[in-house]
């Protein structure tokens, strides 16, 4: 196989639905869920689509596993189209979309696996030594949930075995639609190094869906941004956070009870790019976070305006953008 194991050219989806205009009548509405994307991943390689909810990634995991047709567009896993050789995309792919659809409840997980890996063309003693591995590699060996009932799973078990199903056939692309979603940290954490350790060792092309700033970072080797159908940046996570270099976050503490803080905020935001948050930190001090261009030279002014509204500064620290700094920049129409 060569290295290229995904390839989207100008892949477009339209949703249509209806919205309600008073109490008796509706008309029909037109959501563009994906707006002409493209992109590629290689083999070994995990890509994130990284975006909020509603912007494009599970419609465009169900299309890439021949589960939705596109509008229109390109789609080729392993040089096969997705339309019209659909049943020789699903013999390569493996596909988690929930961690808990599609089980039986009254069969434990063992169980579950071997009646999936028979849907496969799995039989015999091949069929028991990839369940028997699936179970040791996700984990549920460990803890002891082989042969406990799907329906007495924790919600991390049920994840670690919808992403054995999807390895139960080795297929070399895996695309995987938020799979740590309602895990405690350590399932997350679990699941994070496994997918690593697929794409790294054994060479296996990842799709991997998230709305996880921190999670897209850790696992992903490249990040599309992805808002409204549209991929607005692609890159490296330190590609993309060096797209808005000039970008700084400053964080100040201030106390409670002293000066103008609403003033302070109104004026703040003719300098300010996106929004301020405010947190309170305990009962004497107050965290605003926001974001400026050319944060040095900035610094006077700030100061001044603090000054000027009788605000007491207990600390005032400047960092650089994080992740989720790039997408809410490029989220709001900015171009780099």
């Amino acid at each position: 196989m060569g290295r290229e194991a995904i390839e989207v050219v100008k892949l477009s989806k339209k949703y249509l639905t209806k919205k309600r205009k008073g109490l008796l009548r509706s008309e029909e509405l037109v959501i563009e869920a994906l707006r002409g994307i493209t992109f590629t991943v290689n083999y070994g390689e995990v890509v994130g689509l990284l975006g909020p909810n509603g912007a494009g990634k599970t419609t465009t995991i169900k299309i890439l596993s021949t589960l939705l047709l596109p509008d229109s567009g390109e789609v080729r896993i392993g040089g096969f189209d997705v339309v019209k050789e659909a049943s020789k995309v699903r013999k390569l792919i493996g596909v988690m979309l929930s961690v808990e659809k599609g089980f039986y409840g009254k069969l434990t997980g063992r169980e579950n696996l071997i009646y999936f890996g028979s849907l496969y063309g799995l039989s015999g003693a091949e069929l028991k030594r990839r369940v028997d591995e699936m179970m040791e590699l996700v984990g549920l060996k460990e803890l002891e949930a082989e042969d406990k009932l799907y329906e007495e799973y924790s919600t991390g078990m049920k994840a670690r075995l919808s992403l054995a199903r999807a390895l139960l056939k080795d297929p070399p692309v895996l695309l995987l639609d938020e799979p740590t979603l309602g895990l405690d940290p350590m399932s997350a954490r679990k699941v994070r190094d496994l997918v690593k350790s697929l794409a790294f060792r054994e060479g296996k092309a990842i799709i991997y869906t998230t709305h996880n700033m921190f999670e897209a970072e850790l696992v992903c080797d490249k990040i599309l941004l992805i808002n409204k159908g549209l991929i607005v940046a692609s890159g490296t996570p330190e590609e993309l956070k060096k797209k808005v270099s000039d970008i700084k976050t400053v964080i100040l503490q201030v106390r409670k009870g002293t000066g103008n803080l609403n003033a302070f905020l109104s004026k703040l935001t003719d300098i300010t790019i996106g929004n301020i948050v405010t947190e309170e930190l305990d009962v004497n001090y107050i965290e605003i976070k926001f974001n400026v261009r050319a944060a040095e030279e900035l610094l006077d002014t700030i100061i001044r305006l603090l000054t000027t509204e009788g605000l007491s500064m207990s600390s005032f620290k400047v960092v650089e953008p994080t992740l989720e700094d790039v997408f809410i920049y490029f989220a709001e129409g900015k171009t780099s």
